[in-house]
């Protein structure tokens, strides 16, 4: 089941495994048993720490799924399962379960590990993923955690591919998918502290009250993306009191597959690099504040004095300077329906959720060069995609164009303006559009609708605060200044004209530089120097 080079990397990472840990197969006769058969076989042959065993025949047993893995502990009893091959992007989510179940130490914050340990009650997770989706990792892996250091919490990683019944039967058009205890809990990226924050209701609270007795930062970020990130680091090697607030590490980041124009990177993926951000900014003395975002600044009364954010939980921050790095946000159609539908066949993601509509029909919006990768990607999954587009002629690169053209299931129709999603009250149906050269309206019957039409910066908390363009960019200067003394901005939240990971990273350690600057000239406020 396993190459050669796979077997070599997990060996190496086996011999982390301070306890035993056992591995519990369920199988029947299909092909994906004995696929999972061979996976725990040549695990447990890499480790003199790993068993394998059959389930038998009781009752409980009998109602797992099959394929399916348990991953349990001989020392704590913790049990983590997998509901078929937890191979692409989950492969990782399985090594961890391995280490974590085998003592190895679990890399979280010790507050949140003794929340999670506190947590009273059973929960039983269950979390429909598609083996193509780079977020779904993120919440297996968190709920995995927390199976690891509660005995109450347990998850098992659903294969959504391989158990199209219960797909349909809950109704799952979006992964990852989170039901607690039968019930449908999250849908999306969710991560460990917003997961307990949703259990702990006082949790939140809690952590708004401790952000703000922090004292006065020199250079606080806002934004934890690639602009944020390097931003955070450029201002740390300074030597100065920095911050940074983020409602996640990575930003857009997050949702991009490959990437394959990062300069000295020849090809890596979105979480892959975010993770690297993330290690990066913790390696300096960098006071992170995750799951928090702005609601509004609150300008120093004179040049010099603390600038204040106020944060959605309640919580308010201060600082001498401020660089915003809230990035941009997947443009929406802003038609009827698409709302009412979302995550029941409305999507923005085409590799998370592509694989739920094998054999559907389903459309694309938007012709530029990520709604054509979409189209062609979604091509090789589904039974038919339609494209729409706006423009009289598509806008992506000709390669691209010819790509889509020679596939036989992908149809591309020009000057259509989507007016409305179709739905029958649980899922989608189809859409309707207006024929803008004709100016008919028409109907497309299909299952799903994958909407990829650009960007929209994440400014709304600026407005009326600091001058925006009228597409909501928040204007920069060369040293990444904004309107307002002390604010600085960078990344794609700025006028910076081309939406870039690597123009991201340096226009952050320019605001960064420029907000040094800026401090360097200034005097300390009265206030900061009380505190």
């Amino acid at each position: 089941m396993l190459d050669t080079n796979m077997k070599t990397q997990l060996q190496s990472y086996l011999q982390n495994l301070k306890t035993s840990v056992e591995l519990v197969v369920f199988l029947d006769d299909s092909n994906k048993s004995a696929e999972m058969e061979s996976l725990a076989n040549d695990i447990a042959s890499l480790s003199d720490k790993v068993s394998v065993a059959k389930a038998d025949n009781s009752l409980s047993e009998k109602a797992e799924r099959k394929p399916s893995m348990l991953v349990r502990s001989a020392a704590t009893g913790s049990e983590i399962r997998f509901a078929g091959l937890p191979m692409g992007h989950e492969f990782t989510s399985l090594v961890l379960a391995l280490l974590h179940s085998g003592g190895h130490p679990i890399k979280v914050d010790e507050a949140v590990a003794e929340q999670v340990k506190a947590l009273e009650g059973n929960y039983r997770f269950e979390t429909y993923v598609s083996l193509s989706c780079q977020n779904c990792p993120d919440v297996v892996q968190a709920l995995n955690i927390m199976s690891a250091l509660n005995p109450n919490i347990t998850n098992v990683m659903i294969d959504g591919a391989l158990f199209p019944k219960e797909v349909d039967e809950r109704k799952i058009m979006a992964v990852p998918s989170v039901y607690l205890n039968g019930e449908l809990f999250a849908q999306g990226r969710i991560t460990l502290q917003e997961i307990l924050n949703k259990l702990d209701t006082g949790a939140a609270q809690r952590q708004a009250e401790t952000i703000s007795e922090k004292a006065p930062f020199d250079m606080l970020v806002v934004g934890g993306g690639p602009a944020g990130a390097s931003a955070a680091i450029y201002s740390a090697r300074k030597g100065i009191r920095t911050g940074i607030v983020a409602d996640r590490f990575g930003g857009q980041v997050m949702d991009t597959v490959g990437i394959e124009n990062f300069i000295s990177v020849k090809a890596t993926e979105g979480p892959k690099l975010a993770a690297s951000l993330e290690e990066h900014v913790r390696d300096y003395d960098v006071d992170i504040m995750t799951q928090q975002r702005a609601s509004r600044i609150v300008a120093a009364e004179q040049v010099g004095d603390l600038i204040q954010v106020e944060l959605e939980s309640g919580a308010t921050l201060k600082s001498r300077s401020l660089v915003i790095a809230t990035g941009a946000r997947w443009r929406e159609m802003n038609v009827t329906g698409e709302q009412e539908y979302r995550g029941k066949g409305v999507a923005y993601c085409p590799h998370c959720d592509g694989p739920l509509f094998k054999g559907k029909k389903v459309a694309v919006i938007g012709g530029g060069n990520s709604g054509i990768e979409a189209a062609i990607d979604l091509a090789g999954i589904v039974e038919h995609v339609t494209v729409l587009e706006f423009d009289s002629k598509l806008r992506a690169d000709e390669v691209l164009q010819r790509k889509a053209r020679s596939m036989g299931n992908i149809d591309i129709i020009t000057e259509a303006l989507t007016t409305e999603v179709l739905g029958d009250g649980e899922k989608v149906t189809g859409l309707r559009y207006t024929d803008r050269a004709t100016d008919e309206s028409k109907a497309v019957e299909l299952s799903g609708i994958f909407v990829q039409i650009g960007l929209v910066p994440n400014a709304e908390f600026l407005k009326g605060t600091l001058e925006l363009t009228p597409r909501g960019e928040v204007i920069v200067g060369a040293q990444g200044e904004t309107s307002l003394s002390g604010v600085f901005a960078a990344g794609d939240v700025t006028t910076a004209p081309y939406k870039q990971i690597i123009i991201a990273m340096g226009s952050g350690a320019t605001a960064a530089l420029g907000a040094f600057d800026y401090l360097i000239r200034t005097p300390e406020p009265q206030q900061q120097k009380a505190a």
